[in-house]
């Protein structure tokens, strides 16, 4: 489980900012949102951030985005780019590195995890664990000149001279040391732990254009995610559907794709030899059933409201996050969705998930009016500075002086009081003149 994310110099961020899961003192809904992890930490289930347009909400979460990419998808040549912008308001920080900092739970172990960068290489590295004291498990610094990894391991590392020299042979200067190790045919049980916790707890970011719908629909085609379970999920939100049907159709490859696989979206040889030797292209025909009258009506997928498909994607990730332990982020919670929708899809997590992690951007700001509902620490804002630096910090930091426990969040969000709101101008807007 993550139990907090820091990152600076990266993006819209320029000073250190940090966001923490670790629950504060307060009892409140402490049976669906706090988690009692295995090394004594109290987390939170659910992180929602709000702020105005370009205050850098979804800068955040594309941070971690970022973070897991460096990870799990190391750069094969050592000539390539990084590819992100530091903090470019400034004269000085575009010359600075980057740093991300995450602390996280794997296994009943805490650790500890930075990483400091630029555009070229990454130029510093470290990795405590904590069980239950503090422990390196390696430093790595970069040889700028040279353009080469040097790893060093902690004392109580287990790790010999061989697997040693191949790891820093694998971990190229734009690489980090987790990701050099991905590449390397070793195991040192450390790295082996953190790299399964990138792999198999991060998951990969939702942006509002990402293709749940087709992810969900491959899931439950491969059996991976039970349908029976998902139309349960869509029954619950009122969509009046009763069966999800699947046909598959084989179609004839269309000339030239083969070539546009190969060349512009570097597929891996074997699915190219599949698609040649069987010479055709499945797809998979989705659609709805809907009783009504106690007839059964079969409604295509495309015909469906954006709403409706939005909730069916929503649906699967529903499923992961009750069924296995994971971290999802998701940018624009409610793009395509009612409120009261996704209010439902926010109370089905916190119900009946047991110990994943949900972190989303989100602007309805209705939310804020029920504290049947969430928790002032779960609550965070965004605020862009004067100096176009973002501000990332929690409702839990306020104290008595701007909200106390029977104030109304959503009129001190109203009123400013909390900050992290558009400073709109006027409404009149006068053209210039065409003839000057």
């Amino acid at each position: 489980m993550i139990i907090k994310f820091s990152v600076q110099n990266f993006s819209s961020f320029k000073e250190e900012q940090t966001l923490s899961f670790e629950a504060d003192k307060s009892n409140h809904l402490e049976n669906y949102y706090v988690i009692n992890s295995e090394t004594g930490h109290r987390l939170l289930k659910l992180g929602l951030i709000y702020g105005a347009n370009a205050s850098g909400k979804t800068n955040f979460i594309i941070a971690l985005e970022f973070l897991r990419q460096m990870v799990l998808e190391p750069e094969e040549k050592k000539t390539e780019i990084l590819d992100f912008n530091p903090f470019l308001f400034d004269p000085i920080t575009p010359k600075e590195n980057s740093i991300m900092t995450i602390e996280f739970i794997q296994e009943t172990v805490k650790y500890r995890y930075q990483i400091e960068f630029n555009r070229k290489s990454v130029v510093r590295e470290e990795l405590f664990n904590y069980n239950p004291n503090k422990a390196t498990v390696f430093n790595r610094t970069t040889d700028i000149n040279k353009q080469l990894a040097l790893i060093s391991f902690g004392s109580k590392t287990k790790v010999n001279k061989q697997a040693e020299k191949a790891l820093m042979s694998n971990t190229l200067w734009n690489n980090s040391v987790l990701g050099g190790y991905l590449k390397t045919n070793v195991e040192i049980e450390e790295l082996k732990n953190v790299t399964d916790w990138f792999s198999d707890y991060l998951s990969p970011i939702i942006l509002p254009n990402t293709d749940l719908e087709g992810y969900v629909t491959s899931r439950i085609d491969s059996s991976t995610i039970k349908k029976a379970d998902i139309i349960n999920i869509l029954r619950k939100a009122d969509l009046n559907i009763s069966n999800i049907v699947l046909k598959k159709e084989e179609k004839d490859i269309p000339e030239g794709f083969i070539d546009f696989l190969e060349k512009q979206l570097n597929t891996p040889n074997e699915k190219i030899n599949e698609l040649k030797n069987k010479r055709k292209l499945t797809s998979i025909d989705l659609q709805f059933e809907h009783t009504v009258n106690n007839k059964k009506y079969y409604l295509p997928s495309e015909f469906e409201s954006e709403g409706t498909m939005r909730y069916y994607g929503f649906a699967g990730v529903l499923f992961l996050l009750i069924r296995d332990s994971v971290a999802v982020t998701i940018d624009e919670l409610e793009s395509s969705l009612h409120p009261d929708l996704y209010v439902h899809f926010l109370l089905s997590f916190l119900l009946s998930s047991n110990k994943s992690q949900l972190i989303a951007t989100i602007h309805n700001r209705e939310i804020l009016n029920n504290k049947e509902l969430f928790r002032n620490d779960a609550i965070w804002f965004t605020e862009k500075m004067d100096n176009c630096a973002t501000e990332l910090y929690s409702l839990s930091d306020f104290d008595t002086s701007v909200i106390r426990d029977t104030s109304n969040i959503l009129n001190a969000y109203k009123y400013g009081k909390l900050g992290a709101i558009p400073n709109l101008g006027d409404n009149y807007i006068e053209l210039s003149n065409e003839n000057q």
